[in-house]
């Protein structure tokens, strides 16, 4: 593929690309870079766009897999390597009870399988309701319910 058509089939539909990935991420820094990060993926596999009949189409469906492994990767849980001592003077016993508990929870949520741990995390510390969970994640609602469910009664039963 040369530089001419390139430009001409592909730079060309920067528009419409930009306007999904900011409908995806939310933010136009990450939208401006995941077309970017498009472009310099198209233009390194340029031999094979040759095929490609509808490029609007195919540039839509490896933007959409762009943006969300950019939201994965700002979703991944980073849990601390030290847990942090509470300050509880006086109540020596009860502090290395609750720090025990807390790391307990913290294993039992990494084991969680991924889809669980997400669902988990977006309902319970993000706040997010389960429309703005499906969106994200296009999981149906039904499956977000039951997966929310089976994560809280993993972890009910890994913890008690």
């Amino acid at each position: 593929m040369t530089t001419g058509r390139f430009q001409n089939d592909w730079l060309s539909l920067s528009g419409d690309f930009y306007r999904v990935a900011y409908y995806i991420l939310e933010d136009e820094a990450e939208a401006e870079d995941a077309v970017q990060e498009l472009f310099l993926k198209l233009w390194s596999g340029r031999e094979a766009l040759d095929g490609i009949r509808n490029p609007k189409g195919y540039g839509l469906q490896v933007l959409r897999n762009l943006c969300l492994d950019r939201i994965r990767r700002s979703r991944k849980m980073e849990t601390p390597a030290v847990l942090p001592e509470p300050e509880w003077p006086g109540r020596q016993d009860e502090a290395v009870d609750e720090k025990e508990r807390l790391a307990k929870v913290l294993d039992a949520i990494k084991s969680l399988p991924e889809r669980q741990r997400e669902v988990l995390t977006l309902r319970t510390l993000d706040g997010l309701s389960y429309e703005e969970i499906s969106a994200r994640t296009g999981i149906n609602y039904l499956t977000l319910r039951v997966l929310l469910s089976q994560a809280r009664r993993k972890l009910k039963t890994t913890i008690i």
